[in-house]
């Protein structure tokens, strides 16, 4: 989409507005809805109306030329210098922050690279300093502004540049890797131009307005809808990305999206582009989250999150099914950390966390965000499936430690039901290597249900159906167990090389 192009309310002609009119009249229904904007008022009475004074009587969507002279002041361009000697650098030449590892997602080459003049290529000196470029905008007079973690991250400086080609030095005062969330200041003024942010979440077909700097043209205004919301785009453990339609580009990166009031909905950050071009799918850090996590940037410099410590899984339709549970929903425990608040509490391998201070949890990376926006030493209560049975859990969070990953965050794939397992299974205490408990895996069978469920020689089954095996008979006993009893998939607990996990696999049919 040509960002030239970007604001339809503002670009419909006299002769398409007559013609809608003309055909809304003859049909006996109202299509103002196809062409209206923010200040688009409707004919009062089109059927008691000639269809010529009809014409006459339309009026044109306002546009958004009143918004943005209300907003933009607020909206500055970020300019970074980076010292490379900071960055290490992997055998391709591309730079890897000390805060994220390898690619993971298909935009993450551009989304680490938002705003950078000269990209990713060949090796680089390792005492080079880069200059990057991105957006950001004020929310308080006195200097506080919002920006992603990864336009200022290793900053040696950070210049910003508002509308009127001000230019000011700004310190980071703190970041948050894991939202792409960083809080910038600049000091010795106190009637700077700053936006709020909104109180409320935006719908799925609102209309919205992104401010910033894209390819470092300066204030640039693009607009769209929103297009969906809770994405998640496997950038970090608390992804709840708005998905917006209005062409955000390289620079734009850590800028605002406005709703027609004026409020700010998202900080956009990452866009999916095979080109590195807006396609029209861009992604916004949600105004709650962004709230949260600037209030204790301010204050604290730093994010500290509440800690509960499980592994958890999402619960799939076969693992739903295995358990007996009436919908796919929860995060299924694979096993609690040892002296965790959770373990403390009684949760335990195999529980199924459905609800969160009586909010419904309906997958493990909606309890990771659910827990990460509180803070340590909250009281929380849980309501468990616990074998079969519900219960309620309260416990106190602990402190998330600095260096570990959101474990809520792991998820496990789905696969389709079959007909057999495909394993070769011995007592563990008879296989070197596997330990004293369960049944371990000595071979899997290339293309079945086991196979496909990611089993591998090594592995050991410690339950099955919730029960402890320690030989093949425990384990076919288990599986005619829950054959009997009706169910499609039984789960069992596996011990892996990367801990422990449930795996819900289909019962062999006679």
């Amino acid at each position: 989409m040509n960002p030239n192009n970007a604001s339809r309310p503002a670009s419909g002609k006299v002769l398409a507005a007559r013609r809608l009119t003309l055909l809304a009249s003859v049909a006996g229904i109202g299509l103002a809805v196809m062409f209206g904007g923010p200040g688009y008022s409707a004919p009062t009475s089109p059927a008691a109306t000639a269809p010529a004074q009809t014409a006459e009587a339309v009026q044109h969507p306002a546009g958004f030329a009143d918004l943005v002279a209300k907003v933009k002041p607020a909206v500055v361009s970020v300019r970074v210098k980076i010292d490379r000697t900071n960055m290490s650098m992997n055998e391709n030449g591309n730079e890897n922050s000390s805060d994220n590892g390898d690619n993971k997602t298909p935009f993450d080459q551009f989304f680490r690279q938002f705003g950078f003049e000269n990209g990713q290529g060949a090796m680089q000196p390792r005492h080079e300093v880069i200059t990057g470029e991105g957006s950001g905008f004020f929310i308080s007079a006195d200097g506080y502004a919002v920006t992603n973690n990864h336009v200022v991250d290793h900053a040696k400086t950070v210049e910003v540049t508002t509308d009127d080609g001000t230019k000011y030095t700004a310190k980071v005062v703190g970041t948050d890797p894991k939202t792409d969330l960083a809080l910038i200041k600049v000091d010795g003024k106190n009637d700077l131009p700053y936006v709020k942010f909104a109180d409320h979440a935006p719908r799925v077909g609102d209309w919205v307005v992104a401010v910033g700097n894209p390819f470092g043209l300066g204030g640039t205004v693009t607009a769209g809808i929103v297009s969906a919301r809770g994405r998640d785009i496997g950038s970090g453990p608390y992804d709840d990305y708005i998905q917006i339609d209005a062409p955000i580009n390289k620079g734009n990166s850590g800028g605002p999206a406005f709703d027609v009031d004026g409020n700010v909905i998202g900080v956009n950050t990452a866009i999916f582009s095979p080109s590195g071009g807006s396609v029209g799918i861009g992604f916004d850090i949600p105004a709650d989250t962004a709230k949260l996590v600037v209030a204790q940037l301010e204050h604290e410099g730093h994010v500290t999150r509440g800690y509960m410590g499980v592994k958890v899984q999402p619960v799939t339709p076969d693992i739903a099914d295995s358990l007996g549970l009436k919908k796919v929903e929860g995060a299924l425990v694979d096993e609690p950390t040892p002296n965790s608040p959770a373990a403390k509490a009684g949760i335990a391998a195999g529980d199924v966390i459905t609800a969160v201070n009586g909010k419904p949890i309906k997958g493990s990376r909606e309890l990771a965000r659910e827990i990460g926006t509180l803070a340590p030493g909250t009281a929380v209560k849980f309501d468990v499936l616990h074998q079969g049975e519900s219960k309620t859990v309260t416990l106190t969070l602990g402190e998330m430690p600095r260096d570990q990953q959101a474990n809520a965050s792991e998820q496990q794939k789905p696969a389709q039901n079959e007909p057999h397992l495909g394993l070769a299974l011995a007592p563990a205490n008879e296989v070197t290597g596997a330990g004293s408990e369960g049944v371990a895996v000595v071979g899997v069978e290339p293309g079945s249900p086991a196979a496909d469920r990611g089993f591998k020689t090594g592995d050991v089954i410690l339950q099955v159906g919730g029960k402890s095996v320690s030989d093949v008979k425990d384990v076919r006993g288990a599986l005619n167990e829950a054959h009997t009893s009706g169910k499609h998939d039984v789960l069992m607990r596996v011990k892996t090389a990367d801990g422990t996990r449930f795996v819900a696999v289909p019962i062999a049919k006679s």
